[in-house]
């Protein structure tokens, strides 16, 4: 019989600021190995596994059964349902190129904009808000990712930008799940913490727009292309702002998309921003610079490699997309149509909510569960796995590929072929991904999380500065702000009451605070590295997208502080 295990507060010779630097040895692990010594992915992640178990049996005593059972529950939840949804977003993706129908698609947004900077905000910002709102996880990355390949985008600045644009969106993804799970945790009404971080990211939100085009196409693109992109950025701001005080938790971002779509599309009409033929120029340069690196992959795409080239392709999709007739277009749309309607159906309506809910089954991790408890005595809940075999994303983006496929008149054959192929495309980043979601689990169980937390929480009233990191530091740990507050939520409202801080404030930016730390998640970097073809140069990418998040950090630590003191006017009454 086990010995039941409680994780200590301050293991390492009673202090607790070095058990805290103790516990940071997987985090910085991954970080060193990735930015650093630009390491594969799933060789940082398994190296940082491993330092994550010597770290909870050595320092924080837990005992190595336990901390490799805890690994193994990681690394299932990381397969199934986390790797389940980007793969079946990957095998959708796939059953419209054999289709022939994603070369449509590609003319569609063409047609709302033929302006590589303009597509990277309707795609990645808008469209992919959607997604994130609908379906959460990975899906957003993998599916916009594959989408700005398909307009022409490099592979290295296609993953950068799905990962930036998945930023202001997270907060309320997945129809309100992170916020709903911070309230079932505080007992705060998780409508009041929807308000708050109502009152946070849409300040992000305004300027990511502008961000992705700083991305795509640096100042030059700022200096064409700011009137859309502050529009756009200012209609989801404001949408979210209102629903999330007014309106739905859960539709937040459903209203916010959609609102910052129309917007783009109405503007689009009567102004058109200068400097085309430059951006899809370097656009194709940087392709062509990435596809030599990587072997010049067939996965990447046609665009050209020189002016003359980009010029002739633009022709040629101009002249696409002049042919395409509403019911062509309609057909490119109706895989992202039916993920929409099959989501909201899913996410929205009880009765379907409901019988899908009940197809979950709760499993306690043999050896593990009633092994793991906490100061209060009460066992731990997360050893209990819930495999969500039916009500999964993956599953619901699986039943839409067989949809698309039929629709599509892709052969079951054909069908198979993409599901298999995509597999053994994918088997390094079910590695990968797998081994952070197992170091997420041995850190928390063990209890590594929660000293980390405890030790940053001890700075006082100025915790409102810095309580974001928490969100931050438990996104980048696990890829979910969902996880983050499950980790977290409780911590933030403890440390506001000992600190005299609004606890709701202090919850919510805890929420806030994981919306900028998901693009530099291990997760999240495979995932984006596998839908682009760079799986393997997930450094690259890190190192990319790791200042952006860091600055976005920076400004929602002043934000959140600012609220707990001048600003609290900003705050819902």
């Amino acid at each position: 019989m086990t010995t039941t295990y409680t994780p200590p507060l301050a293991p390492v010779a009673d202090s607790l600021w070095l058990s805290a630097i103790v516990a940071m040895l997987p985090l910085l692990t991954v970080f060193v190995t990735l930015g650093a010594l630009r390491w594969k992915a799933h060789w940082a992640g398994l190296t940082a596994l491993a330092v994550s178990i010597v770290v909870a049996v050595m320092a924080f005593d837990m005992p190595a059964n336990l901390a490799v059972l805890s690994a193994t529950e990681g690394a299932v939840f990381g397969l199934f349902p986390i790797m389940w949804i980007v793969f079946c977003a990957i095998v959708l993706y796939q059953i419209t190129v054999v289709s022939g129908r994603f070369d449509d698609l590609r003319a569609t947004f063409h047609l709302v904009s033929d302006d590589p900077r303009i597509q990277a905000i309707i795609i990645a910002f808008c469209f992919g808000a959607m997604l994130e709102a609908l379906a959460g996880f990975g899906a957003p990355v993998a599916i916009t990712g594959v989408m700005l390949m398909a307009v022409g985008f490099s592979p290295l600045r296609a993953a950068a930008v799905a990962l930036l644009a998945n930023t202001a969106p997270v907060a309320f993804g997945a129809v309100g799940t992170p916020i709903i799970t911070a309230g079932t945790l505080t007992k705060i009404d998780y409508n009041e913490i929807g308000a708050y971080v109502g009152h946070q990211t849409p300040v992000l939100a305004i300027f990511v727009p502008l961000m992705l085009v700083a991305l795509v196409d640096g100042k030059r693109g700022i200096k064409q292309t700011w009137p859309i992109a502050i529009v756009v950025g200012l209609a989801f701001g404001v949408a979210q702002w209102v629903s999330a005080t007014w309106i739905s938790v859960e539709l937040t971002d459903v209203i916010a998309s959609l609102a910052a779509l129309a917007v783009a599309v109405i503007m689009l009409r009567f102004w058109k921003p200068v400097g085309r033929d430059e951006a899809l120029a370097d656009l194709a340069l940087a392709r062509k610079r990435e596809l030599a690196t990587v072997g010049g992959s067939g996965d990447a795409g046609d665009v050209g490699t020189d002016e003359a080239d980009t010029a002739q392709s633009a022709e040629e999709l101009d002249a696409h997309a002049r042919s395409l007739s509403p019911g062509r277009i309609g057909m490119a749309l109706f895989p992202y149509l039916l993920i929409i309607v099959v989501f909201a159906a899913a996410k929205l309506i009880d009765p379907i909510k409901n019988a899908l809910a009940d197809t979950d089954r709760k499993i306690e991790w043999p050896g593990l569960h009633g092994e793991v408890v906490n100061a209060a005595g009460k066992v731990s809940s997360t050893t209990i796995y819930n495999f969500q075999w039916l009500s999964s994303p993956g599953t619901l983006l699986l039943i839409c590929s067989l949809i698309v496929a039929l629709v599509y008149k892709v052969s079951p054959g054909k069908w198979l072929h993409e599901f298999t192929s995509s597999a053994v495309k994918l088997r390094f980043a079910f590695l990968t991904v797998a081994s952070v979601l197992a170091l997420a689990y041995v850190m928390n169980l063990s209890g590594q999380t929660i000293t980390i937390g405890t030790w940053i929480a001890g700075a006082g009233t100025a915790f409102a500065f810095l309580s974001p990191i928490l969100g931050w530091l438990g996104t980048a740990v696990t890829g979910s702000d969902t996880s983050a507050n499950a980790l977290f939520a409780t911590l933030q409202q403890t440390a506001a009451h000992n600190a005299g801080i609004d606890p709701t404030l202090l919850v919510a930016s805890n929420s806030s605070g994981g919306v900028v730390g998901k693009m530099v998640s291990p997760q999240n970097l495979t995932i984006a590295a596998t839908s682009v073809g760079l799986l393997g140069r997930e450094s690259d990418i890190f190192r990319k997208v790791v200042l952006w998040s860091i600055g976005l950090l920076a400004v929602m630590c002043l934000l959140v502080g600012l609220q707990a003191t001048v600003l609290s006017w900003m705050l819902p009454s």
